[in-house]
């Protein structure tokens, strides 16, 4: 009995002080949540201008650059040469002699081929032998009327035969002439089978090889090779009615209009000329106008056949404002800039744009000299919107340095110099 009480009251000891262990918890879960609520109530009852106030977006603003600047349109055309002549024969023969190696640049007068001269000598003595016979018989004739004419008294001859004396003088002179215009003729043919270029420039392959017969005898010559003239060398190109009336604007106020020219691998517009030549009138099909620029060429290097890139500048200098190309806005068809008043608050104005030069945009219309255009930071600018404007300074990008372009426009413009 006595064991069985002890583990009773063990038992009994061990229950009471279990409750006693779990209230400790309980004691601290409502000491916290106690705690919580005091500090919600303590941060409802903070004043509002304890709070932080919110931050205006920075963006940087700068007046638009204001610049002479060159505005050029551009076209697409091919190098034609100056001149150009197909080197056909005079005579007809035998080629007996080549003097060009083809491909090469000849000289005005440069001797291109020979034809066998040998019938033509033949027939030139000929008729140097015909001259001199006339010539004989034409002294005949001066002697018997001289003869005749100092005739007097019964030894007198009547007047007809006076007259046909004269007549055979005349006759003979006549043939004389005739004599020496057929050994006249007969001489060019001689000197007709030397063929010589009638230009110089570049010459193409020959047509025929020694041994040919070639015929001279009008349209139906044997064609020998083509020569063409590339210095000076033309640019053929055609342009629209509206680029066309504006050039002629242009010209008809005084101004000049020079003519630059890149090639297919250049960048650089490098080769300079100036314009030579509009038609007397547009296409009826097509609208456009033909038109005609003529450079030097001293090496050549320029070839008939050949694209290039023209620009024409048809306006001369002019005042531009410009502007970043990143800081333009596309809504739709319209072309935006950000600006900022004294206030800071941003304002959307629609503008005109013009070319890029150098990472610049020029702004033709919409936009004052004076107005703060966001040039960074346009992602944070709203139109009605505030921002904390920062000053900042448009300066050209470097030329060769690549510029991205927000959307592409006919035409170019440089700085003028």
């Amino acid at each position: 009995m006595n064991m069985i009480t002890a583990i009773d009251a063990a038992e009994a000891d061990a229950s009471e002080r279990r409750p006693r262990r779990k209230r400790w918890p309980l004691l601290a879960g409502g000491a916290l949540i106690v705690a919580a609520a005091a500090g919600v109530v303590a941060v409802e009852k903070r004043p509002a201008s304890a709070q932080a106030a919110p931050t205006l977006p920075v963006v940087t603003v700068a007046a638009p650059l204001a610049r002479d600047v060159t505005e050029w349109d551009d076209y697409v055309g091919r190098f034609a040469p100056s001149q150009t002549v197909e080197v056909r024969p005079r005579v007809s023969g035998a080629i007996v002699a080549i003097h060009f190696r083809d491909g090469e640049i000849v000289r005005r007068g440069q001797p291109l081929f020979t034809i066998d001269p040998r019938p033509f000598a033949a027939a030139l003595a000929e008729a140097r032998a015909g001259v001199a016979s006339a010539a004989s018989a034409l002294a005949l004739a001066q002697s018997d009327l001289s003869r005749a004419n100092r005739l007097t008294g019964d030894e007198g001859l009547s007047t007809g035969e006076v007259d046909a004396l004269r007549a055979r003088v005349q006759a003979a002179s006549a043939s004389v002439a005739a004599a020496r215009a057929r050994a006249d003729q007969r001489a060019l043919d001689l000197e007709f089978t030397k063929v010589r270029a009638p230009i110089g420039g570049r010459i193409s392959d020959r047509r025929a090889d020694i041994g040919n017969l070639v015929s001279g005898e009008g349209g139906g010559a044997t064609l020998l090779t083509t020569i063409n003239a590339l210095d000076p060398i033309y640019f053929s190109f055609d342009g629209s009615e509206a680029l066309f009336l504006k050039g002629l604007r242009a010209r008809q106020a005084g101004a000049v209009a020079p003519v630059e020219i890149r090639l297919q691998d250049e960048t650089a517009y490098r080769w300079r000329g100036r314009l030579d030549f509009t038609d007397n009138g547009l296409d009826p099909r097509s609208g456009t106008m033909r038109g005609r620029a003529v450079l030097a060429n001293p090496g050549y290097f320029l070839t008939p056949g050949m694209f290039g890139n023209m620009r024409l500048a048809n306006g001369g200098k002019a005042r531009a404002l410009l502007v970043p190309d990143t800081a333009v806005q596309t809504d739709q068809a319209r072309k935006t800039l950000l600006v900022v008043d004294a206030g800071g608050s941003v304002a959307a104005k629609e503008v005109v744009l013009g070319p890029v030069i150098d990472g610049l945009r020029i702004v033709r219309s919409g936009l004052g000299p004076a107005d703060q255009v966001v040039i960074n930071g346009t992602q944070l600018a709203v139109p009605g919107g505030k921002v904390q404007p920062k000053l900042g300074r448009i300066d050209a990008t470097p030329q060769g340095a690549p510029a991205p372009a927000s959307m592409s426009l006919p035409g170019e413009a440089t700085f003028a110099l």
